[in-house]
């Protein structure tokens, strides 16, 4: 940003000071009018084509850092979505884990209720017996 500022600073004291250059010139030049006006026509034309160079320097860097700012941002975006990817799958990975465990579980505690029925049954029967 501080380049951008610095390019159309310089740009306006470029040009204020071309023309402060030609203002001192025409008043001090022991020139006729005629050569005077065409010397002030060529300087315009001068800072006409040197404004043009530097307007198409400054297009062209504005490009380089859009197109920069577009590599970026494609970049971030990219990370964004390998991030967001492994992320999904490590969590779908973690609820497959707690579904396994539940599962477990409550194959165990089924496993202890049956084998605590038995025992009851068992002990149940004996003192019938």
């Amino acid at each position: 940003m501080a380049d951008n500022d610095n390019g159309a600073s310089g740009l306006g004291w470029f040009l204020a000071g071309l023309g402060l250059g030609a203002l001192v010139g025409v008043l001090y030049a022991p020139k006729a009018g005629k050569e005077t006006r065409e010397d002030l026509k060529a300087s315009a034309q001068d800072a006409k084509e040197r404004a043009a160079v530097l307007a198409q320097q400054g297009r062209e860097r504005a490009a380089e850092y859009a197109a920069q700012g577009r590599d970026q941002f494609n970049e971030y975006v990219d990370r964004g979505r390998e991030y967001y990817d492994r992320g999904r799958s490590q969590w779908s990975q973690y609820v497959e884990k707690g579904k396994n465990l539940v599962q477990d579980q409550q194959s165990k505690i089924t496993t202890a209720i049956d084998a605590g029925k038995q025992a009851y049954a068992n002990a149940t029967q004996e003192t019938n017996s």
